[in-house]
């Protein structure tokens, strides 16, 4: 499929500040990206150059075969959600999103068609002459949407939208922006730092940190197959198995294996298998599951430096019961160690 938007080589400095190095980027139509990564990676400065707000030092932008590196914000047919709402506060729902409709030279009653129909879309149709201040933060946030909807955009550009939320309304709002995206048939590129968004709502993810992207893949990809140290441990929970802390590890020259704590098999196991023993030390609950943090355990049952993390489904621990300070047997599948190498950073499985 050939890309519809393609991001060569830009590159962003303030001052002596390098934000972004060397970004290559292709999304297809109709794709959603995420954009993810810990603050400061250079995330949000890459989406408003996208946007057009901030200009690149160096490379190109091109959309649909056409050059928009220079092109003004306000000629390159996107819409922009901003964390912040940015609402007039003096203006109800209905007046701000018919704000923006002013500039596309529509009569007065083609506005009132347009808003009419994104204010039903977001499902806020009772809310039309209510002001931002009389309205909840997820109701802010659908008008935000709404506004960025009527504008009828090629492609849709979300600033971590759904941060200031709580968590009943954001998981609601990730996924009415989804079913959205798939409707209305729109490019949407979303930035954030929440690994959950981005594992649920992303065609792909672009993983980032110190201002250069890491790894690009689906969902499934960036989490079963991390290309590092650093994707594994920023996306999900993750056992390595050394006993480094995090910036040894990201140094180290030496082969290194990790596993997720859902992979990890603990309970009725054969003793011909590879059986190591840890002593529990946490027994956290989750709701659908319970999560373990064990010490592990030499063959001379003394604690080594290492602790491990497992996850039980809450109706496996029925059977075992289990205590904190017990010993219990697990066990690492071979096929779902994953193995980094410095000096080649692909994964291998088994």
């Amino acid at each position: 499929m050939q890309p519809y938007l393609t991001l060569n080589q830009i590159q962003k400095k303030f001052g002596q500040f390098v934000s972004l190095k060397g970004i290559d980027l292709q999304i297809t139509h109709n794709e959603f990206v995420c954009l993810l990564g810990p603050s400061g990676c250079g995330k949000t400065t890459l989406l408003r150059i996208i946007a057009g707000l901030e200009t690149a030092t160096t490379g190109s932008l091109v959309m649909d075969g056409k050059d928009i590196t220079k092109m003004p914000a306000g000629q390159r047919d996107f819409a922009m959600m901003f964390q912040s709402y940015a609402l007039f506060p003096n203006l109800t729902a209905y007046d701000n999103i018919a704000y923006g409709l002013s500039s596309k030279k529509l009569n007065k009653r083609e506005i009132r068609n347009r808003v009419d129909e994104v204010l039903d879309l977001v499902n806020l149709s009772h809310l039309a002459h209510k002001y931002p201040g009389q309205c909840s933060g997820g109701q802010q946030q659908r008008i935000a949407l709404a506004r960025a909807l009527a504008m009828s955009p090629k492609v849709l550009l979300l600033d971590e939208p759904l941060s200031a939320l709580d968590a009943k309304v954001r998981d609601k709002l990730r996924k009415e922006i989804r079913n959205l995206h798939e409707r209305l048939g729109m490019t949407t590129i979303m930035v954030t730092h929440d690994q959950e968004e981005a594992l649920t709502m992303a065609d792909k993810i672009v993983v980032m940190n110190n201002a250069e992207i890491v790894q690009i893949g689906t969902p499934q990809q960036v989490y079963e197959h991390p290309n590092s140290p650093f994707v594994a441990d920023f996306i999900g929970a993750i056992n390595f198995m050394d006993t480094l802390n995090a910036s040894e590890r990201l140094s180290s020259k030496e082969p290194m294996t990790a596993i997720r704590p859902e992979h990890i098999h603990v309970g009725a196991l054969d003793q011909a298998e590879a059986v190591q023993y840890g002593r529990i030390q946490e027994i956290e609950f989750r709701g659908s599951f319970y999560r373990l943090t064990l010490q592990c355990m030499n063959s001379a049952e003394e604690p080594e430096q290492r602790q491990v993390m497992i996850d039980i489904s809450s109706e496996q621990t029925k059977g075992l019961q289990l205590t904190k300070e017990q010993v219990i047997p697990f066990r690492l599948p071979r096929e779902r160690i994953i193995t980094f190498h410095a000096d080649k950073p692909i994964v291998v499985n088994g």
